[in-house]
């Protein structure tokens, strides 16, 4: 098994893959999510639907984008505190 740092430097470090709530609501709502999905597909031209596909597409990208900023600040906010811990001195810089 490959340790942390060997994973990060071979790339197998994929932690957006990795992350599945485990608030019990998020199956419920990913079936509501699919469920609404296809009532607007039946009702929806195919056209009409292709739009609102790339639409939900646009906010999947932000989100995403969103999940990558929250993870990084996530992960210096943690470094800064084993910093701090370790070396005694307070650090503002977050």
């Amino acid at each position: 098994m490959e340790s942390i740092l060997e994973s990060l430097y071979h790339g197998n470090l994929h932690p957006d893959e990795k992350i599945i709530p485990d608030d019990p609501q998020y199956s419920i709502l990913r079936k509501r999510t699919s469920g609404i999905t296809e009532t607007w597909k039946k009702r929806l031209s195919a056209d009409e639907f292709d739009q609102l596909e790339a639409l939900l597409d646009l906010y999947g990208q932000c989100h995403g984008m969103e999940l990558a900023a929250s993870f990084k600040y996530g992960f210096r906010l943690g470094a800064g505190i084993v910093v701090e811990v370790l070396s005694g001195e307070k650090r503002n810089n977050l």
